[in-house]
């Protein structure tokens, strides 16, 4: 159950942090002799469910295609060609403060956090126009807004006079049923055209903003937009700033997070993909493997990223007979455009003025910049030994053909925005081009699967399923991952675990005519 208190309060002056799912004294926290599960995909989403189900006494399996676990934050050993073992991740992603329910599932194993670090100054980067840093605003409403055009030398007076107030009112007003209703079928872009903002502000603040949820403006709805914009900063109690870990995500959390699960008993499998998902006897699903091998479970979580839910379910024919719903909404996710991720170990570094972390706007493939070298440790190692660095480049939504071309475009727009990168000789160099990032496109409301109540025994969790709760990026995996096991703790008649989060409406939320 979601509590519904916080469904009718706009976000007050003073930001606080809400009890969205509040635990349930009455009800036992262990669940009854012989509760099992299956969990399907070992990244955030389904290491979360287990992490709640192992703890209240369930049974797990957690079946994982990859030979690591971590999906999108997976990460994995690689040997540089000096002989250097070094441990590469899919990518950089930012540890918002407010990840309530993610940094609750990371503090098992670690319970201070201690081995995340403040990043620093989030500075949004271009060629046309000098750096903004977002960072460092006041948390509260509308003052965060204001602080914003009072230091954003891309917001003048021009734009406060001659932008659409109506229409930029909206992001103050953020509520899920009106402006999905208002916004949903009006893509992101259109949107920030119609705020009348000059060329300058948006693309320094809500182009670059958009395009770090691997969507392209156009192909984004608004509503998400909108939406996002809440949560990371109209509604964010916790401000803008984030942290990262201070070494590899293998090391700091997926080894820690599998002992963790073995401590609990549950069983977790790498390189063991689902090839099938069936009706079983007795109310039970069959999980069959690529392997050969079979699992039967009354209590089922497909964590997949949306790609392989839509690929497993339509490969499931027992899925379409037996549970429709699920099949129709599985085959209705949308999949984001590639991104592109090329980590670059140079042989000099980059001008110490440059910050760690760096959003990049207006350039055709290159969408951030992250100096690993200034990040973790066994990067900052390396570069000291000799005297290079390793720069990671991000390419979103990407255009590209393929790996080596994204590179390519990457290597040439770095080159522009920071001219000493230009000479630097690449020592080596580890790509990756995937689809694997959900997209949330204009009208796609109401059709993406919802965690629970679509199949009787499966419950979906990932960052493309939908919520009844706001949140976003890894805070929305892990929180679907819980929902998920809460759903299978209602089932037996144990209590729920609590789930926190940003307050869920907006300052102006209901005071606002609609628009669209």
């Amino acid at each position: 159950a979601v509590d519904r208190e916080w469904r009718g309060r706009a976000a007050p002056l003073r930001m606080r942090g809400r009890v969205l799912v509040p635990a349930d004294p009455r009800r036992p926290r262990r669940v009854p002799a012989g509760t099992e599960a299956v969990v399907v995909g070992g990244g955030i989403a389904g290491i979360s469910a287990a992490v709640v189900l192992a703890e209240r006494g369930v049974a797990v399996t957690v079946l994982e295609a990859a030979p690591t676990l971590g999906g999108r934050l997976g990460a994995w050993p690689h040997v540089l060609p000096d002989g250097t073992e070094q441990v590469v991740e899919h990518g950089f992603h930012a540890f918002f403060r407010h990840y309530s329910t993610w940094r609750a599932i990371l503090s098992r194993v670690d319970p201070r956090l201690e081995f995340l670090r403040p990043v620093g100054g989030y500075p949004v980067i271009s060629r046309q126009w000098p750096a903004e840093d977002l960072t460092s605003l006041p948390t509260a409403p509308p003052l965060n807004l204001l602080a914003l055009f009072a230091r954003s030398p891309s917001l003048g007076l021009r734009d406060l006079t001659r932008s659409d107030q109506a229409l930029a009112a909206q992001l103050l007003a953020y509520d899920r049923q009106a402006t999905t209703a208002a916004f949903d079928a009006v893509p992101a872009a259109r949107f920030l055209a119609g705020l009348g903002l000059s060329d300058r502000a948006n693309a320094m603040l809500f182009e670059a903003f958009a395009r770090s949820f691997f969507c392209d403006p156009a192909g984004m709805s608004a509503a998400e937009l909108i939406a996002m914009f809440h949560y990371y900063f109209l509604g964010n109690p916790d401000g803008i700033g984030f942290d990262a870990p201070d070494t590899d995500h293998l090391t700091c959390i997926w080894q820690p997070l599998a002992a963790y699960l073995d401590k609990h008993g549950a069983a977790v499998r790498t390189g063991s993909a689902a090839a099938e998902v069936a009706p079983a006897d007795g109310h039970r699903w069959r999980v069959r493997c690529a392997d050969g091998s079979a699992l039967d479970t009354a209590h089922l979580v497909l964590a997949t990223d949306p790609g392989a839910l839509r690929e497993l379910t339509a490969t499931s024919p027992g899925v379409a007979a037996v549970a429709p719903r699920l099949a129709a909404a599985a085959a209705a996710v949308t999949v984001a455009p590639p991104f592109a991720v090329t980590r670059l170990w140079l042989d000099r570094d980059v001008a110490p003025e440059r910050a760690t972390f760096n959003a990049v706007s207006r350039e055709p493939t290159l969408d951030s910049v992250t100096v690993y070298s200034r990040l973790e440790r066994p990067s900052a190692e390396w570069a000291q030994r000799t005297g290079g660095s390793v720069v990671e480049l991000h390419s979103y939504a990407c255009d590209a053909t393929d790996a080596d071309t994204a590179t390519a475009r990457m290597r040439a727009e770095l080159a522009a925005l920071w001219p000493e990168t230009a000479d630097a000789q690449v020592v080596h160099l580890q790509q990756r081009f995937e689809a694997t990032a959900p997209a949330f496109p204009p009208g796609g409301a109401g059709r993406r699967p919802t965690v629970a109540g679509l199949a009787r025994g499966i419950r979906v969790a990932g960052d493309h399923v939908d919520t009844p709760v706001l949140c976003g990026l890894m805070e929305r995996a892990a929180v679907t991952g819980v929902l998920a096991a809460n759903d299978v703790l209602d089932e037996v008649g144990a209590g729920p675990e609590e789930i926190r989060g940003v307050p869920q409406r907006g300052l102006l939320a209901g005071l606002l005519p609609r628009r669209g």
